[in-house]
């Protein structure tokens, strides 16, 4: 064979693999309709956080997931004894629901404690009006929010020390779940409020 049409073997043979590549990706990409959206690598997949619980919401009513994620939601998990990093991370969150809202997005924002020994349902009520009218708290017994934490990959751990004014450590990722499609998405303690509202309104137009 000449070293033309070698030369032109080649580019013919380098062209199809590219075509073939391309159409690969583009499907795959095409397989995540929240591929633009993505701002996080999840070990295992976004499969493999979130499940689903039964709780107590703030109206004394016994709730599962799919009746809390009725709309796009970001979650946290703290407790209202926290002193400093639950309330500006809630408040965080509330900033970016109002945001949405005001962009025409129906969405909510919600709270399970991880301290449900005080949180009892009052306590929650108070703490979530707090921050957002909308703002969904939810508590129960210690198996039932412990289980929410564990399927959510959450970490808590009670402190020793006073048996009233204890602290409990946590972890502070908040969330961003869909209904009928679970987590999607979660957000760490230094995004801003217009990060979490911008990624979410990415996430509901996917779907839309």
């Amino acid at each position: 064979m000449s070293v033309k049409k070698y030369i032109a073997a080649s580019s013919i043979a380098l062209s199809a693999v590219i075509a073939v590549t391309a159409v690969w990706v583009s499907q795959n990409r095409n397989a995540d309709i929240f591929a633009d959206c993505r701002a996080s690598a999840i070990s295992g997949g976004a499969g493999a956080i979130g499940g689903p619980f039964e709780l107590m919401r703030e109206d004394g009513q016994i709730v599962t997931d799919q009746e809390v994620f009725t709309k796009p939601t970001i979650l946290y998990f703290g407790y209202t004894f926290c002193p400093d990093v639950c309330p500006l991370d809630n408040a965080r969150n509330a900033q970016a629901q109002d945001l949405l809202q005001e962009a025409g997005y129906d969405v909510q924002t919600a709270f399970i404690t991880i301290d449900p020994e005080r949180d009892t349902v009052e306590v929650v009520a108070d703490y979530t009006d707090l921050f957002h009218e909308d703002m969904i708290g939810l508590t129960g017994t210690l198996e039932q929010t412990t289980a929410a934490s564990k399927a959510y990959k959450t970490y808590f751990k009670k402190q020793d020390g006073d048996p009233e004014y204890y602290l409990v450590d946590h972890s502070t990722h908040s969330y961003l779940v869909m209904p009928e499609v679970g987590f999607t998405e979660f957000f760490r303690r230094d995004d801003q409020p217009e990060k979490l509202a911008q990624t979410a309104a990415c996430y509901i137009d996917a779907l839309s």
